[in-house]
């Protein structure tokens, strides 16, 4: 037998045992998953104590760590409307024992706007998608009108003088503010914070006219005390906690219509394993009973879907947004 036919055989016969060791044990084929989780997870929540994003990252944490076995420790990073905390993820070991809970704007809009120190695209592993939020806006006792056409007037009137307040730069309140001004031709004053928490102690000591900030218990119990003004909402629909409360598409202003979309990330490169067993178990949290009750007391919708879906999701934001910010740039002066 020639050499060149001796060759030939044995490439074929390994070829046959690799197949059939491969058909034995799938795992072969892929990168062992390391020992997870071998310690306690860091979940970095991108806003500060106090608001509705912390306590319902708080409640996802205690159910999760009783699925995973280990502490889940919550430590609160806020700034730049989530992007320091992101960047604190995205700084972290791809290990898994590192995660983040933000809303996606850090991914699909901060980045349109300023230069961030990580890569939106390619810098993260979506997770979970974990809720939605409705986008609720109020007035202060600075206000003195009754309804947003109020609001209108007065900014129309008086460039300027209408001060709206955020929970900073390039979230979703901002982006409502920014539709609302670009649609309405108006100059409102922009006042951002670094978070939901401390921008609530100023709305009701007149800091301000006027306030967008997710849909809370705390929020709604300062509405039904006439504390605040609730003048729309940003939701599908109205809300059931306040029936008469329009949604701004109502009001003639939809692209400003909009909600907050908040997940679970963790560092790009997160072997696949560890993303498919977080995400696995999140969403049968998301599923259970206690969860949805604290959701919905929380006026939060319940997410949850497919990572390809959560994915989508960001990407099809990410490219809505860019047209608005190139539509008008100074609307997130």
């Amino acid at each position: 037998m020639s050499p060149r036919v001796q060759r030939r055989r044995f490439v074929r016969h390994l070829g046959t045992a690799l197949a059939a060791a491969c058909a034995a044990a799938p795992w072969l084929l892929h990168a062992a998953a390391p020992p997870w989780p071998n310690r306690p997870v860091r979940l970095i929540v991108v806003y500060p104590p106090g608001g509705v994003s912390d306590g319902m990252a708080r409640a996802l944490a205690e159910p999760l760590a009783q699925a995973l076995g280990v502490p889940v420790l919550i430590e609160n990073r806020a700034g730049a409307g989530g992007s320091v905390g992101m960047d604190a993820l995205a700084r972290s070991a791809p290990d898994g024992c590192t995660l983040a809970f933000s809303a996606i704007s850090p991914l699909t809009l901060h980045p349109l706007l300023a230069r961030v120190p990580y890569d939106a695209l390619r810098g993260f592993a979506p997770v979970a998608s974990v809720m939605r939020t409705p986008v609720l806006v109020v007035g202060t006792p600075a206000f003195a009108g009754r309804s947003f056409d109020d609001l209108i007037a007065m900014a129309r009137s008086q460039p300027g003088a209408v001060r709206w307040a955020t929970s900073g730069v390039a979230t979703i309140g901002h982006m409502v503010l920014a539709q609302v001004r670009m649609q309405s031709r108006t100059e409102i004053t922009h006042i951002p914070y670094q978070g939901g928490g401390p921008q609530l102690n100023d709305a009701l000591s007149a800091q301000f006219e006027v306030l967008s900030t997710n849909v809370a218990a705390q929020q709604l119990q300062y509405i039904e005390s006439g504390r605040l003004r609730a003048l729309a909402v940003g939701a599908p629909a109205r809300i059931e906690a306040l029936p008469s409360v329009p949604t701004l598409a109502e009001l003639g202003f939809e692209k400003a219509n909009r909600d907050s979309l908040f997940g679970i990330f963790a560092p790009a490169r997160t072997h696949t394993a560890v993303v498919q067993r977080l995400h696995a178990e999140i969403n049968r949290l998301l599923r259970t009973e206690p969860l949805r009750a604290r959701l919905r007391d929380a006026y939060n919708i319940p997410a949850g879907g497919s990572i390809e879906d959560f994915a989508q999701e960001i990407a099809i934001d990410r490219r809505r947004n860019r047209a608005l910010v190139t539509g008008d740039r100074s609307q997130f002066d």
